[in-house]
C-alpha cells in the first residue's frame, strides 16, 4: 500500500467514526421524541 492509500484509508476511518456518532445521536433523539410523544 502506498503512502496515498494509507491516507486516503485514515480519512476514511475518521468519516466512518464521525458518521457512526452522529447516527448515534439522531438515534438517541429519535427515540426521546418518541417517548416523549407517546406520553401524551
Amino acid at each position: 500500500m502506498d503512502a496515498s492509500m494509507v491516507s486516503q484509508m485514515k480519512a476514511i476511518e475518521e468519516e466512518n467514526r464521525r458518521l457512526k456518532k452522529m447516527f448515534a445521536e439522531l438515534s438517541m433523539q429519535n427515540e426521546l421524541l418518541k417517548e416523549a410523544l407517546g406520553k401524551k
